[in-house]
């Protein structure tokens, strides 16, 4: 292999360790809780909601990256036994230029916060944070690992809504639906390489039902169009539970993953049912048009 062949193999290597799939259902955590601030009535009007909108959307790009990095860091050793094929244990990228590469993504997420607020940069260094303890110790723990990663997703979006910081006060509560998904997805997660425990499963699943149920409460804020989300909602319904209901009842390693990547995935559309409520059904439609781009992606790089 000759040396510009090696470069961009390691280039590539790289561009895997960021889960470039998962980093576009963050931008979705951002334009649902950009909408949900009511910072979208400014797009139209100056070019400083532009501007916000892209600044929040380059900050949870390098959260997301740098966060995923560094669990690839902290499972170096046990990847090498378990996924040898991943980008560390197979030396196709160090574990120093992983290092650099989080901590390089993570400061850059910090700094695009920083331009739209401090408030906005104070989200944003908290995300970083708790991405951190759940790659290093989070994630060994049944329970603190689920609510750790929660955490982190429900402040992603708390990160949207600093677009008004005003909002933060009004739309916090917003923050406990991805929370709750979240924890569902990462606890049967924990059973993807050596399969899990059906009572896991039901776990899960029921966290899926109160993600639902909250969803439809929605309904009872007097700017949240319910009939603008439910079809999104019938749509995040038939792609999460079928799947979770195969893993909760056989709990097999491939079954829990195919359960695994759809509810990363379906965040996207989970967001698309909040936004749409908030926003109306074309921008709704907007956020689930992220979906097709990160399933595509997919295709090419891992998602767990």
């Amino acid at each position: 292999m000759n040396a510009a062949s090696l470069s961009s193999h390691r280039l590539w290597a790289y561009l895997q360790l960021m889960r470039p799939a998962n980093i576009v259902t963050a931008w979705a955590d951002i334009l649902v809780g950009f909408a949900a601030s009511g910072a979208i009535a400014f797009l139209n009007q100056t070019l400083t909601g532009s501007a916000t909108l892209a600044w929040l959307l380059l900050a949870t790009t390098g959260l997301y990256g740098g966060g995923v990095v560094f669990n690839d860091v902290f499972d170096a050793e046990l990847d090498a036994k378990e996924r040898p094929e991943r980008p560390i244990p197979s030396d196709r990228a160090s574990r120093q230029g992983a290092i650099a590469l989080g901590s390089l993504l993570l400061v850059v997420g910090i700094v695009a916060a920083l331009q739209v607020s401090w408030l906005s940069g104070a989200i944003a260094a908290t995300i970083a944070f708790a991405a951190l303890l759940y790659d290093a110790f989070g994630k060994h723990h049944s329970i603190l690992g689920p609510v750790n990663m929660g955490i982190c997703r429900g402040g992603n979006l708390l990160l949207g809504v600093s677009a008004v910081p005003a909002m933060l006060g009004e739309r916090w509560f917003l923050a406990l639906i991805p929370i709750t998904y979240i924890a569902a997805v990462t606890a049967i997660s924990q059973g993807e390489v050596h399969g899990g425990k059906a009572s896991t499963g039901i776990t899960a699943l029921l966290f899926v039902g109160a993600v639902i149920v909250s969803i439809l409460a929605l309904g009872l804020l007097p700017d949240y169009q319910i009939l603008a989300a439910l079809p999104f909602i019938l749509l995040f319904a038939g792609r999460v539970l079928p799947a979770f209901v195969k893993a909760a009842r056989e709990p097999t390693p491939d079954l829990i993953r195919v359960a695994v990547k759809a509810g990363v995935l379906s965040l996207i559309v989970l967001d698309a049912t909040v936004a749409a409520g908030f926003a109306t059904l074309p921008y709704g439609l907007l956020v689930l048009s992220l979906l097709p781009i990160s399933m595509i992606l997919a295709q090419i790089f891992a998602v767990t």
